[in-house]
């Protein structure tokens, strides 16, 4: 929620505010503009801009909102009010007095981000009428009526203030956000998005309101619709909404703050408590619509690739670095190119910098060649292609390329990156990624100053006129996602070898399609003290087989347009796949090769022995990380030698030491295999070719060591108290832990769900979250949690929060507090009325989502279940009352039966 990334007038309320929702049209006032494979943009008379993009195929609406304004528009004294006033937009309005509320009783996915050039606010929910509307009602409503008031600044200041001090514990944070601004002189985008300390604390509630009436307005706003409706009647409804908002007299003057061209290399230093280094290199570049961009990004991904990337090969497989990663900040004005290291505490710093502005610099001494310039362009390509596949995608996505000045950006950069030559990406590195355009050096004097004149886009709409993109890609079936529904249309399958398949086709967009695979493996004596080997052999799998090095495995998948993602564990292997119908099979014969034929390249065990001691590293001094991982040791209470041992970092990095190569590959020769393996596939193929395929890759693979599954019984945790020092960081956190006799199968468990979904789920509007983040602001997120085992009669249940140090003992008075509250007084009808319409409509979303439900039919296999379970179970979760809500939490809540696990700077709690 709030998101700010690394990773844009107020009417006469007594006029319009009580008039909206009764306002009657008879002809949509909408103009056509243009339409683009799919997208169609229309203009409203009040100078809304309006994107709607029909999906049939999706069972889901996504309504965003997109303001062209953002941290880039804050003057002196205002950095961090786009962000601030993005959280005081959820406070209300008179007519949609709890937003949180009714984004949670919608079972909407929903969340506000703001960014450089644009602040924007979603939610994605199921297509109905009653929810469409509300929608639409509620985005017209707040974009001019929303309270922005004194109190609620006074509360959500101290929230953002919160959101401040975790970013301060994150040492590539604060290491990007002095390297930027350094690089700008003058223009905001060396600001970070969510501004200073002082300015947070002492904005005044007037200056907000200036901000947003000046902003907030139709004619500065893109409102983008996709999902499952009728084009013509959807513009009719937005009309009838958006329509009514007169269009402001105000005249936004444009920004005219540009840098000028350096005359020397920069440098900046940081020096904090931590474990790792960082180094990096910032280069100015041209705007994101300028077209040279497309060049610039296939530069990112060949010097910045994991695996394939220079920096990788000059830095990790030199040992110079744990890590090396580049990115572009694709913006409206001149933005950068970055390029960073992670490196060990105990390296010299020094020459991994040098041998990083070597890479980056010194390109002719290693040319460009066409092959890579052609495997970034087909990794950059695919990626782009397989969003094209989601509506939901694009929708959100659209909010970068209207804060660069249009929307078409998306399809004119695709058509550039096609385009690119190795000429082109050599004339831009050359440009661009030299001595005196970097921030990270030295100051040197130079009698010959070199300075690079960043060129400047005139006019976008004039590169884009006439402009008509590409035909619409396969548009796909509309698609039901009742239980029943699902049931009706997959086909269990049980191949000759006892792998259970479950097979879901349909007409899907772009002809996608995604797979699961699951495969168990052992048993409680075989696993003996091999949990570490397990996860280091799953971290294999994707670092070469014995026909493909990794970098080559990197571009087969590319090759095909097919995302992977294949790992394992002491337990298991697991591979999930998104790829379209005419790549499927050889998808399925690649993957089928990663779990069967690793390589176990001494060097990639090598790198990959010292990356995760380095991530471990820098962990040492997080008190997220620290609180969660004791919170994690406690649920699972086993000795050293247990498969499901949490170790400690200190003992994870004594046992990195210990583990050798050989130990991965006979782990995977005894465990690996097809005995126990559940594969479900949901898109757009064919039945027959996917089993026969499945036969072929894997009938004749078998592990010799049965499986047999390990037994999680309950356990009653015992109540102890602990807390974690961590000097030097700004932010605390705060985690309560508990063992509950309760799992998926136990008639107690919808009632449980339910609860906990009061307590401290939904959106913003849990008894947590108002209580600690809403009337308190304390924390900027607060929860709880439930996690039911499927198997046993156990769940893991925690409450957290996240706060400044000097807050820690009023958080846990909230807790404590609510929690009595909740077992004393129980629940009231209208919240669990709400609650039960969130949750189940939530469910039903991710039902509609092929991502989540090819994983639920993947479980289903497994556990010998159909959706007819979860039909019950929902059913069952309906009928609650309060009064059976309040039996179970008296039955199962016990606040002395919860542990409080503390992590922070603790010289400075109260």
């Amino acid at each position: 929620m709030f998101l700010t990334q690394p990773t844009k007038r107020w009417l006469v309320a007594s006029v319009v505010c009580s008039s909206l929702s009764a306002i009657s049209w008879s002809a949509s006032a909408a103009n056509e503009i243009t339409s683009i494979e799919g997208i169609t943009e229309y203009h409203l008379d009040n100078g809304l801009q309006v994107l709607l993009f029909p999906d049939q195929t999706k069972e889901t609406v996504t309504v965003n909102v997109t303001y062209h304004v953002g941290s880039k528009h804050e003057n002196y004294g205002e950095t961090g009010m786009a962000h601030l006033l993005e959280h005081l937009v959820f406070k209300g309005t008179p007519r949609h007095k709890d937003i949180p509320a009714e984004l949670s009783a919608h079972g909407a996915r929903p969340n506000g981000t703001t960014w450089t050039d644009r602040t924007n606010y979603f939610e994605t929910f199921t297509a109905t009428p009653e929810n469409i509307n509300w929608a639409l009602d509620m985005e017209a409503d707040r974009m001019v009526n929303s309270f922005i008031a004194k109190e609620d600044l006074d509360s959500e200041m101290t929230v953002v203030r919160n959101e401040f001090e975790r970013g301060e514990n994150s040492p590539f944070r604060v290491t990007l956000q002095r390297t930027m601004a350094s690089a700008f002189e003058w223009h905001n985008y060396g600001k970070s998005t969510i501004g200073a300390r002082a300015d947070l604390e002492n904005v005044s509630i007037d200056r907000l309101k200036a901000f947003y009436k000046k902003y907030y307005q139709p004619d500065n706003a893109t409102l983008i619709v996709a999902g499952k409706f009728d084009n013509d009647s959807m513009i009719k409804l937005v009309d009838k909404y958006f329509g009514v908002i007169p269009k402001p007299t105000r005249v936004i003057e444009p920004l005219y703050t540009l840098d000028p061209a350096q005359d020397g290399e920069r440098q900046v230093t940081v020096r904090r408590v931590g474990d790792v280094q960082l180094v990096g290199s910032v280069y100015k570049v041209p705007a994101g619509s300028h077209e040279d961009f497309a060049a610039l990004d296939v530069a990112a991904e060949i010097f910045g690739a994991a695996a394939t990337g220079r920096l990788h090969k000059a830095l990790v497989e030199k040992k110079l670095a744990s890590r090396a990663f580049g990115f572009n900040f694709q913006w409206e004005e001149p933005g950068v190119a970055l390029y960073f290291a992670q490196v060990d505490k105990d390296q010299d710093l020094a020459v991994t910098q040098a041998e990083l502005l070597k890479t980056i610099e010194q390109t002719v001494e290693q040319p460009f060649t066409d092959e890579e310039v052609e495997r970034a362009k087909r990794t950059l390509l695919k990626e782009i292609e397989l969003t094209f596949n989601s509506s939901e995608r694009i929708a959100l996505g659209l909010s970068e390329w209207v804060g660069m000045g249009d929307w078409r950006l998306l399809f004119l950069n695709r058509d550039r990156i096609e385009k690119v030559t190795t000429a082109d990406v050599k004339r831009v590195a050359d440009t661009y990624f030299v001595q005196n355009n970097r921030t990270v050096g030295r100051y040197i004097p130079t009698d010959k100053p070199e300075r690079v004149e960043i060129p400047q886009v005139e006019s976008v709409a004039a590169m884009l006129e006439g402009y008509k993109g590409r035909e619409n890609i396969a548009q796909g079936e509309a698609f039901d996602p009742s239980h029943d529904n699902i049931d009706s249309r997959t086909k269990m399958v049980t191949l000759d070898s006892g792998i259970k398949v479950a097979l879901l086709a349909k007409k899907t967009r772009g002809e996608s399609v995604v797979v699961r695979v699951a495969t168990q493996m052992g048993d409680l004596d075989s696993l003996q003290s091999k949990g570490l080997i397990g996860d280091l052999t799953g971290s294999m799998l994707m670092r070469g087989t014995t026909t493909f090095t990794r970098e080559q495995l990197k571009d087969e998948f590319d090759k095909l347009k097919t995302n992977a993602v294949i790992g394992g564990d002491a337990e298991g292997a697991s591979a999930r796949l998104e790829t379209v119908k005419a790549n499927l099979v050889p998808a399925l014969k690649l993957m089928a090769q990663v779990l069967k034929q690793p390589s176990f390249d001494a060097k990639e065990f090598e790198q990959l022995v010292s990356t995760t001691e380095v991530d471990i590293e820098q962990q040492l001094q997080d008190p997220q990380a620290i609180v969660f991982r004791e919170f994690s040791r406690r649920q699972n209470p086993f000795d050293a030698s247990h498969p499901r041992y949490i170790a400690t970092m200190e003992e994870q990095l004594a046992n990195l030491k210990t583990v050798k190569l050989a130990d991965l590959q006979a782990f995977h020769k005894q465990f690996y295999g097809a005995n126990s393996m559940q594969v479900s596939v949901i898109g757009d193929f064919d039945e027959m070719v996917v089993v026969k395929a499945l036969n072929d890759l894997f009938g004749g693979w078998a592990s010799d060591q049965a499986y047999e599954r390990i037994t999680h019984p309950y356990h009653k945790q015992p109540s102890k108290d602990q807390s974690f020092n961590t000097p030097d960081k700004e932010n605390a956190v705060f985690v309560a832990s508990t063992t509950l006799p309760v799992g998926v199968n136990s008639k107690d468990a919808p009632a449980l769900e339910l609860a906990n979904y009061i307590f401290g789920g939904g959106f913003l509007n849990s008894r947590l979250a108002t209580r600690l983040r809403q009337k308190d602001g304390l924390s900027y997120g607060a929860g709880s949690f439930v996690r039911m085992s499927s198997n046993d009669a156990r769940a893991s249940m925690g409450a957290y929060a996240i706060c400044a140090p000097q807050n820690l003992a009023k958080v846990e008075v909230g807790f404590k507090e609510e929690l009595e509250r909740l077992i004393k007084d129980g629940f009231t009808a209208e919240e669990v009325e709400a609650a039960k319409s969130g949750l189940l409509q939530g469910k039903r979303v991710s039902r509609s989502q092929d991502r989540e439900l090819v994983a639920k039919l993947n479980g289903n296999l497994y556990y010998n279940k159909s959706m007819q379970f979860d039909k019950k179970y929902e059913q069952q979760l309906a009928s609650l009352t309060p009064e059976q809500l309040h039996k179970v939490v008296k039955k199962y809540f016990k606040l002395k039966d919860f542990s409080i696990i503390k992590g922070g700077d603790m010289s400075k709690v109260e």
